[in-house]
């Protein structure tokens, strides 16, 4: 199951420039590169986010200092007001709004993010259902070849947006901006993730950072937004909701204010009570100003909106005020959880850190909500392999082992993904033989207690999935992976094991490739260029150091496994969000491109014929493979150059 571990699958982390509803309105001022403050009557909207995708990392937490705007003048405008921590390998499947600023109206050409590494908490799978801690030394600067950890330098990453598309923001205005952080490409781990186990040793693990950016004028618009914050105001007439913007683990200030829209089907869970709509929206009217909330949504770019599908307010929302915890239970004995490599959120200091094993502990006085969904649960709907974010109380043992008592606290059950191969159906229950659940290999689960009977307890080569009525299991073949997408079913109710609300086939997932050539002198004629398509010949991948892919759970060595024709790259007319970057290893600059046509022509003039001194390290890619022609239609490409 290494390959579920993939190194080089591309992650994103999209910090998008979203719209608020209003816009230029108010009093709120923006820093410029001088100190002082613009008033809002020449300023616009901008709204910023965070995403990312899985891969080998459980934990990436890192603080962002500074994301900056920057004119064609050299003027800078700082959108986010206070240094954030984040984690970024939590960022899965959807994006965390990080600041709605208003900022000067004017046309923008570039961006830049400042990550500091000095008090980084580096995670990493070992592929036997455990994790490795990496050392704070063993993160090394990939800048300057054979540099000490990152420690206390704070790293830079400045972008190029593409030739003819700047960011212009107009007086009053909402403006949009993808900017994207691909994760995988921008670590080297050594060793390959593919040859980390169970037995590999936490200072033998080193992480190479050498950050990579992206950027695109539309956001990803597909991908759910979470946007949290304090509320200010309802009104009623307009079905919104105003709140400042605390992203993250922040229990005070403002990151500036945005509108959330809401509709007739609109769920709400406001300390620990349900309801939908507009009888939701009366219920938010009636609590206190700054409560905080979360929102689960959409952005709309052409009514440069967003819209909330979920709305959690108070003791509803894991962490209100509260310590709390986010991982996946990999055991329980009665109203005891054991949650595995948690994220630990210190309420008191704003910050998060990493728990290996928190037990925490739940009742019935535990307020429980599912995403998305309205009904009464309890504690007991927690179940072995759901991931879920608790709060509680936190404290420390006697073995110096964290604990949460949760009893008087909340949880919040998240839609967790599981990967298995198909082996049966009847009726509305699939029966699995289980490789993954929420990222992790069945042998990390003790599912003792899952069942109504011992005889009935969940067993990975059986794994059983309710399905609805509604979900059509017409493509699955038996032996060939599906991934599902729902709830571990009720503690002590199994079979079924798990509930289902979407399945996504193996045939409709996007290969991830990730080809890392000799460092660190790199291959200066990687590609051959012709017909629209980049190919990398086979002899090229049987001598890089690491080129891996990903489908689903199936991966492949494409190093010992060469295809004959060598792996050819070509535009996707069909995709939904793209990215295209060249990344400058030495400067920490990134050019960003509009289509796959651009970054192939600026490929093709960097490296003239292997004549050039300029040479790729490493690239990643991801989007639809045909195995026929061994042929990727490109979503994301990112190259990283040695210069």
């Amino acid at each position: 199951m290494k390959s579920m571990r993939l190194r080089n699958a591309i992650l994103g982390l999209s910090l998008a420039a979203l719209a608020a509803c209003g816009g230029g309105g108010g009093s709120t001022g923006a820093s410029g590169a001088s100190g002082g403050t613009v008033q809002a009557a020449s300023t616009g909207t901008a709204v910023v986010s965070l995403t990312d995708a899985p891969g080998d990392f459980l934990h990436y937490v890192v603080n962002v200092t500074s994301i900056q705007l920057r004119k064609g003048d050299g003027t800078v405008v700082e959108t986010l007001p206070a240094t954030t921590q984040v984690d970024f390998a939590q960022l899965v499947n959807l994006s965390e709004i990080i600041s709605a600023q208003q900022v000067p109206s004017g046309t923008y050409t570039s961006a830049a993010i400042t990550l500091d590494y000095s008090a980084a908490q580096i995670i990493v799978d070992n592929g036997a259902g455990g994790s490795i801690a990496v050392p704070a030394a063993n993160i090394l600067n990939g800048a300057v070849s054979g540099t000490p950890a990152v420690g206390n330098t704070p790293v830079t990453l400045t972008l190029t947006l593409p030739a003819g598309q700047p960011l212009v923001i107009n007086k009053g205005t909402v403006a949009n901006l993808a900017l994207d952080f691909s994760l995988a490409v921008s670590n080297s781990l050594s060793p390959a993730a593919a040859s980390i186990n169970g037995s590999t040793v936490a200072a033998n693990v080193t992480v190479t950072v050498n950050p990579t950016l992206s950027a695109s004028i539309a956001p990803d618009a597909t991908k759910a937004m979470n946007l949290r914050g304090g509320l200010v105001s309802v009104d009623a007439a307009a079905s919104s909701y105003t709140v400042h913007v605390r992203p993250f683990f922040r229990k005070s200030g403002s990151h500036g204010d945005i509108a959330v829209k809401t509709t007739s089907t609109t769920v709400f869970q406001i300390n620990g009570a349900s309801s939908t709509g507009s009888a939701g929206l009366t219920a938010l009217a009636a609590v206190a100003a700054d409560t905080v909330t979360l929102a689960t949504g959409t952005f709309d770019v052409a009514t440069k909106t967003f819209t909330a599908d979920t709305v959690y307010v108070g003791t509803s929302l894991p962490g209100s005020g509260l310590d709390g915890v986010d991982g996946t239970v990999v055991a329980r004995s009665g109203n005891t959880l054991t949650l595995a490599s948690g994220l630990v959120f210190d309420r008191a200091h704003e910050q998060a850190s990493f728990g290996k094993s928190v037990a925490v502990t739940v009742g019935a006085g535990t307020k429980v909500s599912k995403a998305g969904l309205v009904g009464s649960f309890d504690a007991g709907d927690i179940s072995v392999g759901q991931h879920v974010q608790v709060s509680g109380a936190l404290s420390t043992d006697a073995n110096g082992n964290k604990t949460l008592d949760a009893s008087a606290g909340a949880a919040r059950l998240l839609v967790t993904p599981l990967w298995g191969t198909y082996v049966s159906a009847a009726g509305n229950i699939v029966t699995l033989d289980l490789q993954a659940l929420d990222g992790r290999l069945p042998s990390a689960y003790a599912f003792a207690g899952t069942g109504s009977s011992p005889a009935s307890d969940a067993v990975a080569s059986a794994y059983t999935v309710g399905v609805p009525q509604a979900l059509s299991l017409g493509g699955l073949v038996v032996g060939k992976p599906v991934r599902f997408f729902g709830f571990v079913n009720r503690f002590g109710a199994a079979p079924p094991a798990f509930s289902a609300l979407s399945l996504v086939n193996y045939a409709a997932t996007d290969a991830k490739i990730g080809i890392e050539f000799n460092r660190p002198a790199g291959n200066n004629a990687p590609f051959t260029f012709g017909g629209g398509k980049l190919v990398v010949a086979t002899a090229t991948l049987q001598a890089t150091d690491h080129a891996r892919m990903a489908i689903g759970p199936v991966g492949t060595d494409l190093k010992a496994n060469a295809p004959v024709a060598g792996l050819s790259l070509q535009a996707n007319a069909s995709a939904t969000a793209t990215g295209f970057v060249i990344a400058h290893r030495k400067t920490r600059k990134s050019d960003s491109y509009a289509s796959f046509a651009d970054i192939a022509a600026a490929l093709q003039a960097a490296l003239p014929g292997g004549t050039s001194t300029t040479a790729v390290m490493e690239f990643g890619v991801d989007g639809p493979y045909d195995a026929t022609t061994s042929t990727v239609s490109v979503n994301h490409l990112f190259v990283v150059l040695n210069d």
